[in-house]
């Protein structure tokens, strides 16, 4: 099963996502932490994610889609995978190869977003920031939900309960392969 977990920043999703994974014993990806560990080498692509990133930009999408496809190459992806942050945009998911189960959004306000933020530790999660990319996940990753709505895989749960609750929810659906 190959699932994507999306929400704003702060939602919980990278949280729930990892449960997840654990729960189907499927490889997980974080596509921001791939990106920020791309980022801290010294390549070419390694400078140009990190000048995205640090101005709080979606890192150039042809760069995203071809990282992904090459890392969903590998033969341990072939029984599944949870995809945590990606697809920010159209361009994203059209340039994705593979098909996609079941897609979370992570429902949280943004005021909820920003407080949860604002208790991690991050050097790149100034208040600036933050609100930047909150205005580009909701002018570029929320219209692709209509899309997944659409298809049928789309799953909304709300994401301002516990990490309990919300895990509950999301493995009945799992486990059950019905909402």
């Amino acid at each position: 099963m190959n699932i994507i977990f999306l929400g704003p920043q702060g939602s919980g999703k990278s949280t729930q996502a990892k449960m997840v994974a654990d729960i189907l014993n499927i490889p997980y990806i974080e596509m921001g932490q791939m990106l920020r560990d791309i980022a801290s080498g010294e390549s070419n692509i390694g400078n140009k994610i990190k000048k995205s990133l640090n101005a709080g930009e979606l890192v150039p999408d042809n760069i995203a889609v071809s990282l992904l496809n090459k890392t969903l190459n590998n033969p341990v992806y072939n029984h599944g995978f949870i995809l945590d942050g990606y697809p920010r945009n159209r361009a994203q998911i059209d340039g994705l190869k593979h098909e996609i189960n079941k897609v979370f959004y992570i429902k949280v306000s943004d005021a909820e977003a920003i407080r949860r933020l604002s208790l991690r530790a991050r050097h790149d999660d100034t208040e600036e920031l933050l609100k930047r990319r909150l205005t580009i996940y909701h002018e570029k990753t929320e219209p692709l939900l209509s899309e997944f709505k659409r298809k049928g895989i789309l799953v909304e749960i709300n994401g301002e309960r516990s990490i309990e609750e919300i895990n509950k929810d999301i493995e009945l659906i799992v486990k059950n392969g019905k909402e």
